[in-house]
């Protein structure tokens, strides 16, 4: 599929990623109060306001795309051009002062996701890519390592309560068993890690493609396999992910496949 000029995206994108990391780091030196959304999970003035600045930032460099962000929902049509916006992801994480929180910004062109731009400011790593543009840190270039087997493979894991409930649980543990080491970075953390050679696979259950569509394009133009856990590519109703180096996501999906 041929895409628009993805450069002048790719720079509102940083720019918005940027005036967000502002936004959030304001709050964190001073703190906030918490609110719970209708399905329990926190909230704060730092992600509402981090998300109207990303928005004011994405709608003039880019107005003929629709906007779909955790905060605000849907503002246009989600059939061409559609930006996906997590203005703080790991909110839980942010409440609690620990570094592991994020804002994520993708661009999907016709149901194909196209560009993103991942930036974890008190982490210290801001990471982007486009389709056919590789994937950058902090301006440099990264790649997925070369790992070949599972027995050298590193693995990360994030939410899998639903994995905890069916036939992939022991799946998982064999997989567990047989690898080098198993973590859980979490968050955006471990798909930066996989990104640049950290870690080798990253499964998770119980996700949001707001939290993990810039994460996608990264760990793809780093050269990864990036899926749901059945192994399609991800969608808007993605909620699960299966990420890695070719080798060790090609074994991983064979055995968790149900």
């Amino acid at each position: 599929m041929s895409h628009p000029d993805l450069a002048p995206a790719l720079a509102a994108a940083r720019e918005a990623a940027a005036a967000a990391a502002e936004v959030i780091l304001h709050y964190w030196r001073r703190g906030v109060d918490v609110e719970l959304k209708s399905d329990d999970t926190p909230v704060t003035v730092a992600d509402r306001e981090a998300e109207l600045a990303i928005r004011a930032i994405l709608t003039r460099a880019l107005p003929e795309a629709a906007i779909y962000g955790e905060e605000f929902g849907l503002d246009g049509d989600r059939d061409g051009l559609l930006w996906l916006v997590d203005p703080l992801d790991g909110t839980k994480s942010f409440v609690r002062r620990t570094p592991f929180f994020s804002t994520q910004i993708a661009l999907m062109y016709r149901g194909e996701l196209v560009l993103g731009v991942s930036s974890a400011p008190v982490y210290g790593e801001t990471m982007w890519a486009h389709a056919g543009g590789g994937a950058w840190l902090d301006g440099n270039r990264v790649q997925v390592a070369p790992t070949a087997t599972m027995a050298q493979a590193a693995i990360s894991t994030g939410n899998v309560k639903t994995l905890t409930a069916d036939a992939r649980w022991d799946a998982l543990g064999q997989l567990i068993r047989d690898s080098n080491r198993i973590r859980g970075y979490g968050d955006f953390c471990h798909y930066h890690l996989l990104a640049r050679g950290g870690v080798d696979l990253v499964i998770e259950s119980d996700v949001n493609i707001l939290d993990v569509a810039a994460l996608a394009v990264i760990v793809r133009e780093a050269g990864g396999v990036f899926t749901d856990l059945e192994g399609a590519p991800p969608t808007l109703d993605t909620r699960g992910v299966l990420a890695g180096v070719p080798a060790i996501h090609a074994e991983a999906l064979l055995r968790l496949r149900r």
